[in-house]
């Protein structure tokens, strides 16, 4: 019997899919599903959620519950981590403040200053957690799907020895997306993606093993449906000749050329980009709703006299946790090491490659160099990253302004000056939340 925990259980919709998902592999329909979260309330939710996928599919699982994650992980062959380091109410001031600034955030969870405040909170946790993987089931599998992705992976691949790697959607999203675009069932697709968490590119995108490519640009600037859909990473694309996985809105917010000015907001930015500009108030709002009202969601899912689809999803963690323990090798985009992986980004710094998971573990894949064009912008971003963790790791509050000093949406609209300020604010709002810091003055 495998033991598969997760660790923020109380991400229900998330945490039901993938309980959903792994009891669907024969290696792991009598599996131990344990739950951990520190909200006692949803993590309730979360084992009658789980229990009612055991029951309707007649699985010999067993859920388990605790709000122990000492004991959740005693034990464990495979660890999920979905955790959220703070609320609404301080990560609205990773939009807020930054928007007084003139930092014009989309999503503000992975990159920018935003994701380097997020990166700073949730880093200490993140080690925590670990430290006790190291102790209590050091051979486990960790699946992170937390953000700020790359950060969080950095971190815990240079201080730990856990055998950890971290997973989006965004690469066989975006993958299908483009299959749509040309007309193509997926399953004749095949591709080599290769980057930074949110920032990879399709190197290679093939249907039916020849370049796709040209059938993808016809259909970006012949069919306006098709380029509104995604103006920003349409604009990349032509520009920089190899197509970005993670959305528009996103990709505005990593660079200098789609948020610095409102005009520029204006025409690339207002469509496909999922949250435009002056919304923010009213996605704060729909979040907070959604803290209040999560119940009445959840208790109507479990009110549904409808049978639950028993069907396996896309997402790669089950299958990567199958794979591991024994069952079919599995190949996915995961954030590793840069282990000589992509050679013209920094050693050790954490990318985004395919990876081959089978019982011996993780097995990276060489890809050699990118085009230029594209390394100068992962480049930099990697270098924000790596200060943002070396000041989480060190608690050197000046490595939080060097590293928004050099995040590209921020450099484009600040002085240095006006970005000390702008981070001397967001490190004073978020004293609470970093203790490794033991002075927060730059």
């Amino acid at each position: 019997m495998a033991k598969i925990t997760f660790i923020g259980a109380g991400s229900l919709g998330f945490t039901r899919n993938l309980v959903r998902d792994i009891l669907t592999f024969p290696r792991l329909a009598d599996a131990e599903i344990a739950l951990m979260d520190i909200n006692e309330e949803r993590l309730d939710f979360a084992r009658r959620a789980a229990e009612r996928y055991v029951a309707e599919g007649k699985y010999p699982a067993k859920v388990t519950a605790t709000l122990d994650r000492a004991e959740a992980l005693d034990g464990a062959d495979a660890v999920v981590i979905t955790i959220l380091s703070g609320g609404v109410d301080v990560w609205r001031y990773d939009i807020e403040i930054p928007k007084e600034y003139g930092v014009d955030t989309n999503v503000g969870d992975t990159r920018s200053v935003s994701g380097v405040f997020r990166a700073l909170r949730t880093i200490p946790d993140m080690l925590d957690i670990a430290r006790d993987i190291e102790r209590l089931c050091p051979k486990a599998i960790v699946l992170n799907y937390t953000n700020p992705m790359a950060m969080l992976c950095r971190a815990l691949q240079r201080e730990t020895n856990i055998l950890v790697t971290g997973l989006c959607h965004s690469v066989q999203g975006t993958a299908g997306m483009l299959a749509r675009w040309i007309g193509a069932p997926k399953d004749e697709i095949d591709y080599v993606c290769a980057g930074i968490n949110h920032q990879a590119w399709y190197l290679k995108y093939l249907w039916k093993g020849e370049d796709a490519y040209p059938l993808i640009r016809e259909a970006v600037t012949t069919r306006p449906e098709i380029y509104n859909q995604e103006i920003v990473r349409n604009e990349m694309f032509l520009a920089l000749d190899y197509y970005v996985t993670e959305s528009s809105g996103h990709n505005s917010e990593y660079n200098w050329w789609f948020r610095k000015r409102p005009d520029l907001i204006e025409k690339y930015c207002t469509g496909g980009t999922g949250w435009n500009p002056g919304e923010y108030a009213h996605i704060l709002k729909y979040y907070q709703r959604r803290e209040r009202e999560w119940k009445k969601e959840v208790e109507a899912w479990f009110a549904s006299e409808k049978p639950l689809s028993l069907e396996r999803g896309n997402e790669y963690a089950a299958y990567i946790i199958n794979a591991y323990l024994g069952g079919e090798p599995f190949e996915f985009n995961g954030n590793v090491p840069n282990t000589n992986l992509i050679t013209n980004l920094p050693e050790n710094a954490c990318v985004e490659v395919p990876v081959l998971v089978n019982r011996r573990g993780l097995n990276p894949i060489h890809v050699g160099e990118l085009p230029p064009q594209l390394a100068a912008l992962n480049a930099i971003n990697v270098a924000v990253e790596e200060m943002a963790v070396e000041a989480a790791l060190t608690g050197n509050p000046r490595l939080v302004y060097h590293a928004c000093c050099y995040d590209p949406l921020t450099a484009s609209v600040l002085s240095l000056a006006e970005i000390k300020d702008m981070v001397q604010r967001m490190l004073n709002k978020n004293a609470d939340y970093l203790p490794q810091f033991k002075t927060l003055t730059i």
